[in-house]
Parts: C-alpha cells; structure tokens; sequence
C-alpha cells in the first residue's frame, strides 16, 4: 500500500486542524499522535480563540457551529490584581475571544477526522532521508515508515522534524510554572468561585504572577509562574511527596510575601505539575527551505506563552492547507516555500510579542500588564 501524501507528527490543535481541513479539500494524509487513544489525559487549560486566526481556521474546517455549542463566550473577562489580593481592574468583557477547554477542542477536531487517519501511540524519535531523498520516520514503538511527499512537523516544543530543518534550538527563559486545580470536591472551592467567578483572574507582584482559570466544567485551573533553575521544573508531574515539598518552597520562599489568600490556593490546590518555559529567537526564524518537509505551530515558532500560541497554530494550519490545495501552485515543494515566507513574519512577531509578555507577567506590578492589555 503506497504511502499517503502527507504525514502530519503530532496530533495537538494544530496538527488536528491540518487535518481536518485536508480532509475537507480530499488531500490524502495521516496524523501520527504519542498518546495512545483520544481518551488519554491532557494537560493544559483552556484557549481563547480569535475571530480573525482561531475562529477563521474553524470556520474553514467546518467547525464553527460545533465550536459555538462548547465555547464560553462569558469567560473572556479577565480580573488583574495585585500580590496582596486587592483588585487593580476588570477587563475584557464583550470580547470576541471565547475559551473553549483544550480536551473539547480536541473532542471536536477528531469527530471531524476519520478514525483509521490517526494512528495512535506513535511518539516520533527522529527521521532520516532514504535513498529517495524522502524522509523515513522511526517511531519509539518500532515502526519505520516512508514514502511521503511531506511531513509536517506540528509536534510542539521538542519537535524531530525540526532538526530536518534548522538547527535551531528551544532556550529557557529562566522562568516557569507550577499549575494546579481547584476540583469541585475542594475545601476552597466555594471561595474560589466567588471571588473568580467568570473568566480569568491574574495577580503580578515581586516578579511573578499566580493565574486563576474557570474551566468548562467549572473547576478552576490555578498557575503559579516564577523565575528559578531549570531543573526545578524538570520533574513534570509530581508524587505527593514532591507536592508537598513543592507546596513548602512556594509557601516559604517564591510567595513568602503574598497575601493569605493565595497562600490557600498553594496549600489546598490539588495535581501539581511543573512546567518549564522555553522559547525559540527571532533569529531562528527564516531558514532555507527544504523539500518535503515543514513546520508549524510551536515546532516552528515556539514563543513564551501568552494566550494567542493557538491562535498562530491555527493559522498556519489554514495557511497550509491552502497553499497545498491550491490549484495554481506548482508543487508540494513550491506551495511549502510559499507557506514558510508568508509564516516567517507571523512566527518573528509572535516570539517578540513573546518576550514583551514575559517582562509584563513576570513584573514588580501589573500595571504594565493592564497597560497592554488595554491598549
């Protein structure tokens, strides 16, 4: 059986989003996903998605009205406050950035996409070229598959495909998160809910910042971002013993200084898990095109996180796309080449945008923050 045309590693909201809009232009492809099932537990909280990049791309593949029954229009208010619990402003609201939560987006993509297109368990180790001068993917389970005509890197911040391209490399920033929940069954739970209600509500102070998240099932999905060494953040999730040494280190050096209020979220919080932050340079971006090949999404202009990643994500998925199903261009080659220029920009923005909100969050105040957000 010959291979299919495309092969897309990673199945997040970009890689998933290719898909689905290949699927609507009859473009062959296949999505090869780590996770072993669509069952398997996700990390991450909830996105807003943009009118003209998010929502655009969804519109595209269709998805729109099943996007509109799952998004939550009143989330979008963001309350910004300072280190000792005091309320500075409330912003946001009425805008067009719904949150939908990163498991139902997931929900909807793979309705759209046919099963036997999405081989899961299948974490990519690296590719190699074959003696056809196409790229040959090896896989931690053993498989070694080729024949493509392009691979499309949409596997995130330690992309494999990557190194096919540039030998650019993530750095870290020097600053992470620990992230956290406040489940329904928690003894601060009725506290949180009231004091965040709707939306998001961020506190900057002493150069870093806690963020509060009212999920789809309305839970609440707590951060705590701060500057330390990078094997701090290097354990990922944590057993209870590390969560409980954890807790102290927050409690007794990162927020010594911070009210009693978010000294609660830290004791009561449940499921830590670390997450350090790492960013590509402007300079990483604009490589030499190489055939049968690209990035998207993180893989290719990883930024610090701010909320419009996603969106960009998408973007390029719907930039894609377009230029591989459109009938003036020449050639897979050629539509990449023209994908990769008009995406150059929009990744060298991104990671600039990047470090701007990087200074803001992590800030003596938020003042900066509300500054930006205002404007």
């Amino acid at each position: 059986m010959p291979a299919p045309t495309i092969a897309i590693i990673g199945g997040g909201p970009c890689g998933l989003t290719l898909a689905c809009l290949l699927e609507r232009k009859n473009i062959d492809y296949v999505v090869y996903e780590r996770d072993e099932s669509e069952n398997s537990k996700l990390m991450g909280g909830s996105l807003d998605l943009l009118p003209e990049s998010g929502q655009l791309a969804l519109r595209e593949a269709g998805l729109f009205d099943e996007f509109k029954k799952h998004a939550r229009y009143d989330d979008t208010v963001f309350t910004v406050a300072d280190k000792l619990g005091e309320m500075v402003v409330e912003i946001g609201q009425g805008r067009d950035a719904p949150e939908i939560d990163r498991t139902e987006l997931r929900r909807l993509l793979l309705a759209a996409i046919p099963k036997d297109k999405i081989k899961w368990g299948h974490t990519l180790t690296s590719v190699t070229v074959g003696e056809d001068n196409k790229s040959v993917l090896h896989f931690a389970n053993g498989v070694v598959l080729s024949g493509f005509e392009l691979v499309v890197g949409t596997d995130g911040t330690w992309s494999k495909v990557r190194s096919k391209i540039t030998q650019a490399t993530p750095q870290y920033t020097g600053k992470g998160v620990v992230i956290s929940k406040i489940d329904h069954d928690n003894p601060l739970y009725g506290i949180t809910a009231k004091k965040v209600g709707a939306g998001n509500y961020l506190t900057i102070g002493s150069g870093k910042y806690t963020m509060i998240q009212r999920q789809g099932n309305g839970s609440y999905r707590v951060s705590f971002g701060f500057s330390a060494p990078e094997n701090f953040f290097r354990n990922g999730t944590k057993n209870l013993q590390d969560a409980e040494n954890t807790r102290n280190q927050l409690l007794s050096g990162f927020y010594a200084d911070w009210s009693e209020k978010y000294k609660d979220l830290i004791r009561y919080a449940t499921d830590l898990y670390t997450l350090p932050l790492y960013t590509l340079s402007t300079e990483d971006i604009g490589w030499k095109s190489v055939p049968g090949v690209t990035l998207a999404g993180d893989a290719a202009h990883l930024s610090f996180i701010g909320g419009s990643g996603v969106n960009l994500a998408l973007t390029d998925s719907l930039k894609l796309a377009s230029k591989i199903a459109d009938p003036g261009t020449e050639s897979l080659d050629k539509a990449v080449q023209e994908y990769e220029a008009d995406m150059f920009p929009r990744g060298i923005s991104r990671i600039a945008e990047g470090h701007v909100m990087e200074a803001v969050m992590y800030s003596e105040d938020p003042q900066a923050f509300i500054e930006i957000m205002s404007s």
